[in-house]
């Protein structure tokens, strides 16, 4: 595993770039079943089942109570010792990421960034109490993720159920909260719920509910393969050449009032960097083996005959 820090043009610090070189299939795997059913399992654990729905407005989810962090569970002491630096936290996560066995993590290159967007939509007058509340998915064991009224990714799945704000595992984190040092949360982003899933840190976003703060966030997901990374980046550039060209026949045609291109061009080159660095790619899915057949065993096994019929 290769890890390098990703910057914008400005030097801000954005993420870690992890190049994963592992053939194997992740412990925390993510597997289709036909076109509308799908199934996470964890070291072959039923995490959640879902069944997309015919008009394609969004997913019934079946949760068990399997999911287990990759995360070890984190001493009060690193929080303080850490407080609040999220790239730290990045550095840290990334190798338990890389050590667990069960975590996500497989061939590819992957982006684990604070640049997440969902700080972005809360409106200045909803208080971050609410507005993290209304972006949870609810419903234990079953429950929705609607894409038509929350399109967009607009959406956090907890893996498991959120504790209560004055559960024993909130608390400490709560204080923290007040303090400004929470642990971020992990999230994973997943294309084929179009939502986030809580890799690490439930309480953490209880503690940062509770206390009406906004919770740091680190977003994992899959980016630009590094081999694929420097083919865009040779045709970023020569777009950007090209511009500059076809400027240069404008102002010959036309007599230098027109600009040379550069003042557009440029810091659209600076966009299409950044955004190669940080371009979400779609979650790799593993065919189910035994198809659909064993997806309603597990299904019935699991989440009972009643939920499964209904999701036909």
């Amino acid at each position: 595993m290769r890890r390098s820090d990703v910057t914008r043009a400005d030097g801000t610090w954005v993420g870690l770039s992890v190049d994963v070189r592992n053939h194997r299939r992740p412990g925390l795997t993510v597997f289709t079943a036909g076109e509308s059913r799908m199934l996470i399992s964890q070291a072959s654990r039923p995490v959640l089942l879902g069944v997309v729905d015919e008009p394609l407005q969004g997913v019934d989810f079946w949760r068990t109570d399997a999911y287990r962090s990759c995360v070890p569970p984190l001493r009060a002491d690193a929080g303080r010792a850490r407080a609040g630096d999220t790239e730290r936290w990045a550095h840290r996560f990334v190798r338990y990421l890389a050590d667990a066995p069960d975590s996500p993590l497989h061939e590819g290159r992957w982006l684990l960034t604070r640049d997440c967007a969902l700080p972005r939509w809360r409106h200045a007058d909803v208080s971050h109490g609410e507005y993290w509340t209304s972006m949870l998915v609810e419903g234990h064991p079953g429950g929705y993720i609607d894409w038509f009224v929350h399109s967009g990714s607009w959406e956090v799945l907890p893996l498991r159920p959120m504790p209560h704000a004055d559960d024993s595992r909130v608390k400490p984190y709560r204080k923290q909260a007040r303090e400004g040092i929470l642990p971020p949360v992990l999230l994973w982003w997943i294309s084929g719920l179009d939502c986030h899933v809580i890799l690490d840190g439930h309480a953490r976003l209880a503690a940062a509910i509770a206390e009406s703060v906004e919770p740091p966030l680190l977003e994992l997901h899959r980016t630009v393969p590094r081999d694929d990374l420097a083919a865009r980046t040779d045709e970023a550039v020569t777009f950007y050449k090209g511009e500059l060209a076809r400027f240069a026949r404008l102002r010959a045609a036309h007599g230098p009032t027109v600009p040379d291109g550069a003042a557009l061009a440029g810091p659209q080159l600076v966009r299409l960097f950044d955004d190669l660095n940080t371009a979400r790619l779609p979650t790799w899915a593993w065919p189910l083996p035994g198809g659909a057949s064993r997806w309603r065993r597990i299904a019935h096994e699991v989440a009972g005959a009643q939920w499964e019929a209904a999701c036909r």
